[in-house]
C-alpha cells in the first residue's frame, strides 16, 4: 500500500516536507480488529503537533491521520460488528479502557500517533472504535466529522450553555466552523460571536450564520456566557477571558499550545480575566460515546462541512497550508480510486 510516513520530528518552518511517500505491505487485522480500505482522511492541526514534537509519537516511523473514512476490507478473528464493504469511520481514539472516562485513561491510544493512522490506503483498528457513517455525507465530508466535528461537540457540551446564552468561538477553522452549525441547531436562540485574525475567515463565519465577527483582540458587543478556543496560540486565551461575563467559562479545545506567543500569558490580570468566578476548562481527547452521539446528530441537522481536498501524495502541501495559511473549513486527503 501507499502511505505518507513521518520519520522524524521537525518544525515545518525548517522543513515543509516532513512526510515521505512509501510503499508498505498491507496491514493484517488482529483478533477483534477490522481492516479498512481508506478513501478519505482529514488533515487536523494535531498532526502538526505530532510532527513538530508537541505531542510526539512514541515510535517512528509512523503514519499520521485520524479523521478516517473507508470501507471494510477484512476482519480478524471474532470481529463481526460490520459487513464486508460497509462504510465506517475512525477518529482520534484508536482504543482505550472502554470506561466513561476513557479519554483520560492511561490506556488511551491515539490513531496516527500511538498507532498507524489514515494517511495510507489501508489501516486496522479494533472494531469497537469504528463507526457507521451516515449516508447523507460523502467520504470527504464525513472525514472532518470524526475529529473536528466530534471534539467540537464535546467542547460545546462542556460549555454548559443553555438556549439563549451567548456563545463565543475564538479561531474559526476545521472544528469551529462545524461547532457554529451545531450550536445554531441545538441552541437556536443563542447568538454566536466569532473571533478570528483574518478578515476573510470572519466573513466566512458571518456567511455560516455567526451573529458578529471581530478580530481576536476585539471586544464583543456583549459579555459572553461561554467561549470555545480552538487555536494553537496563547493570546486568544487571554482575550477570550476578557470577553466572558461573570461566571463564564472558557473551554480550550486543543491538544497542545505552541510556544511562539507564550509571553502573552504575562498580560493576565486577575481582576480583569479570572475574578468573578470565571473558569477555564480543557478538552482532553475524545471518547467513543462522543463520536457515536455526534454522527447521527450531524446527519439530522444536516451539517455541511466546508472542505478543500488534496491527493494523498500532497499531504505535505495540505499540512503547510494548514500551518501557514488562512483556514476556511477543513482539509481532506482523497485516497485510492
Amino acid at each position: 500500500m501507499k502511505a505518507m510516513v513521518l520519520n522524524r520530528v521537525v518544525s515545518l518552518t525548517e522543513d515543509t516536507q516532513p512526510l515521505t511517500l512509501v510503499e508498505r505491505p498491507d496491514p493484517a487485522p488482529s483478533p477483534g480488529e477490522i481492516l479498512i480500505r481508506i478513501s478519505a482522511c482529514g488533515v487536523c492541526h494535531t498532526e502538526l503537533d505530532e510532527i513538530e514534537g508537541r505531542t510526539p509519537p512514541p515510535r517512528l516511523p509512523v503514519i499520521p491521520g485520524h479523521e478516517i473514512v473507508g470501507r471494510i476490507a477484512g476482519a480478524g478473528e471474532g470481529a463481526r460488528r460490520f459487513q464486508p464493504g460497509q462504510r465506517v469511520g475512525v477518529g482520534w481514539i484508536h482504543s482505550s479502557s472502554g470506561q466513561a472516562d476513557e479519554n483520560l485513561s492511561p490506556e488511551f491510544q491515539a490513531t496516527g500517533r500511538d498507532t498507524d493512522g489514515g494517511y495510507a490506503e489501508f489501516m486496522t483498528v479494533p472494531e469497537a472504535y469504528a463507526y457507521p457513517i451516515p449516508e447523507i455525507f460523502s467520504d470527504a465530508e464525513a472525514a472532518p466529522l470524526l475529529c473536528a466535528g466530534a471534539i467540537g461537540y464535546r467542547a460545546l457540551t462542556l460549555t454548559h450553555i443553555a438556549d439563549g446564552d451567548r456563545l463565543g468561538l475564538t479561531g474559526f477553522g476545521g472544528s469551529a466552523h462545524l461547532v457554529l452549525q451545531l450550536a445554531r441547531s441545538l441552541f437556536p436562540e443563542s447568538p454566536v460571536f466569532v473571533f478570528a485574525r483574518d478578515p476573510e475567515v470572519r466573513a466566512f463565519a458571518l456567511e455560516l450564520g455567526a451573529t458578529w465577527a471581530g478580530d481576536t483582540t476585539d471586544r464583543a458587543p456583549e459579555k459572553l456566557h461561554a467561549i470555545i478556543d480552538t487555536t494553537p496560540a496563547w493570546k486568544p486565551v487571554i482575550e477570550a477571558l476578557a470577553n466572558l461575563r461573570p461566571g463564564g467559562r472558557l473551554v480550550i479545545n486543543a491538544i497542545r499550545k505552541e510556544d511562539a506567543d507564550k509571553e502573552a500569558l504575562t498580560s493576565l490580570v486577575y481582576q480583569d480575566h479570572l475574578w468573578m468566578e470565571r473558569e477555564i476548562k480543557s478538552v482532553a481527547n475524545i471518547t467513543r460515546r462522543d463520536i457515536e452521539e455526534f454522527l447521527p446528530l450531524a446527519a439530522e441537522i444536516p451539517m455541511r462541512p466546508r472542505i478543500e481536498t488534496y491527493p494523498l501524495e500532497e499531504a505535505n502541501t495540505a499540512l503547510a497550508a494548514l500551518k501557514f495559511g488562512a483556514v476556511h473549513g477543513a482539509k481532506v486527503l482523497l485516497i485510492g480510486g
